[in-house]
């Protein structure tokens, strides 16, 4: 194979896909991006094109794309097998300045995404250190329970993105994208680094996100249950539908945000369209999986002592997109504000986010919903208001029920939304209300016991 353009540049790597000599600009970019000469290769499309070269024994050669934290690269480069290692060659390097990351609509949606499928999530200051975790997939439970106990470490000692040694921490950039495997789990998973702070992206710190491959395996069935209750489409459905799903979504917006290259209009509005049910179908699968979970007469929550302000916060921050496009203004609780309560914080968010979403929903445009928090006795409350249509009386009992859309057509609802969150307030000791009137909005309340409550309670 031959590259348009002369070589300009040569480096060569040992049977370990170490960059033993280099020239630049190579030999800077391979620094500037976190390596050592001699040491590993880092940039993952050379990384991929040298093992192939090397382990197949063939000339290979294409086009490969890195960037740094300052500079995006693009350049033409052959691989050839030489002895244990291979030779590199250079031609056509390209480098320009990084743009601002700006997070366009696509990215946000992409975003949401990917902390919707994500089976472990954490925090992270600007060094990439640990500063807390969270995890929903069973095969990560090992993996959560060490990192929270190396809080102030980096991430990497414990979740290895390749398998060669490096300095840390590697640039971010690098970083995002990885395929990594964990112990204790058959998956693989990759991995999302989302940069907090601005002006300066990282200067805040950042989201990790790990993110399966495939869906979990499928668990063994439950003992039988009464036939009267919901099928198993949750449980036996959900796990082969939702990784196809998500990567429909994930390939519609690529294409409605022309990405891959220009497109029609209409085409690209198809491509909106697709990505819209896709999401819808995704949490219609979520739904029935919920479901399935909560009417189980085995089910279970794991209460814990939160606060209701900062869960209201958290769903706040999730959910001000979705608001800002619909011109609707939530109004959270303050930062100075708290509510000790005892619930399983994941399944409390899961209650809030959908008693936002619909309060936005149901809102006028340029309209406001209200999220309160107070404690009354030995009991704690949080309230969603909002400027909707309201509901009458024969309203305010059916909107609890069971596929219940109150004649709605068309807002991609499954009408489960309010009945498992009632069902999983129930399951935390606490209850969910509404009061109404026609014209005057809704006011939904989720009541929980309270911390002072709890500790009277004998063990």
């Amino acid at each position: 194979m031959a590259a348009a353009s002369p070589i300009i540049a040569h480096a060569r790597t040992d049977g370990q896909d170490r960059l033993i000599e280099a020239e630049e600009p190579l030999a800077g970019f391979h620094l500037r991006a976190g390596g050592e000469l001699p040491g590993a290769l880092i940039t993952p499309a050379l990384i991929e094109l040298v093992r192939k070269a090397r382990v197949y024994g063939l000339s290979l050669a294409r086009v490969i794309r890195a960037q740094d934290e300052s500079e995006q690269v693009t350049a033409w480069v052959e691989v050839k097998p030489d002895g244990e290692g291979a030779r590199i060659f250079i031609a056509d390097w390209q480098a320009e300045p990084l743009r601002p990351i700006a997070q366009s609509d696509a990215s946000r949606e992409k975003l949401a995404l990917i902390r919707q499928i994500a089976g472990l999530s954490a925090q992270l200051g600007p060094s990439q250190e640990l500063l807390g975790v969270e995890g929903t997939a069973p095969d990560l439970a090992g993996l959560v329970e060490q990192m929270r106990s190396g809080i102030g470490e980096a991430w990497t000692n414990f979740i290895a993105p390749g398998r060669t040694a490096h300095h840390q921490p590697l640039h971010w950039r690098l970083l995002d994208g990885a395929s990594v495997d964990i112990p204790g789990s058959d998956r693989r998973w990759n991995v999302h680094l989302v940069p907090l702070g601005k002006p300066q992206a990282s200067s805040a710190g950042f989201e990790l996100y790990l993110v399966p491959q495939k869906a979990e395996a499928e668990k063994p069935p439950k003992p039988a249950r009464d036939p009267d209750r919901t099928s198993g489409i949750g449980r036996d459905i959900a796990p082969v539908l939702r990784q196809p799903v998500s990567r429909i979504i994930a390939n519609a917006e690529t294409i409605r945000t022309q990405l891959a290259g220009p497109l029609a209009e209409e085409y690209s509005n198809y491509a909106a369209d697709i990505a819209s049910a896709g999401e819808h179908l995704l949490a219609l699968i979520d739904d029935l999986t919920t479901l399935e979970l909560v009417e189980d007469e085995q089910f279970e929550t794991a209460p814990d002592t939160i606060d209701l302000a900062d869960v209201a916060q958290r769903a706040v921050g999730i959910l001000g997109v979705r608001a800002g496009e619909r011109g609707v203004t939530l109004d959270a609780p303050k930062s100075a504000d708290s509510v000790p309560a005892v619930g399983e914080f994941r399944r409390v968010l899961q209650v809030l986010l959908n008693l936002v979403g619909n309060a936005i929903r149901h809102s006028p445009e340029g309209g406001q919903v209200w999220i309160r928090t107070e404690q009354v006795g030995e009991r704690a409350r949080i309230t969603v208001a909002d400027q909707g249509e309201g509901l009458n009386e024969d309203e305010q009992v059916r909107v609890f029920a069971k596929f219940e859309r109150l004649g709605r057509r068309g807002d991609g609802g499954s009408g489960l939304g309010l009945y498992i969150s009632r069902r999983l307030a129930e399951a935390m000791g606490g209850s969910l209300t509404v009061e109404s009137a026609k014209g005057q909005g809704a006011r939904f309340t989720l009541e929980l016991p309270s911390f002072k409550e709890r500790r009277k309670e004998p063990r």
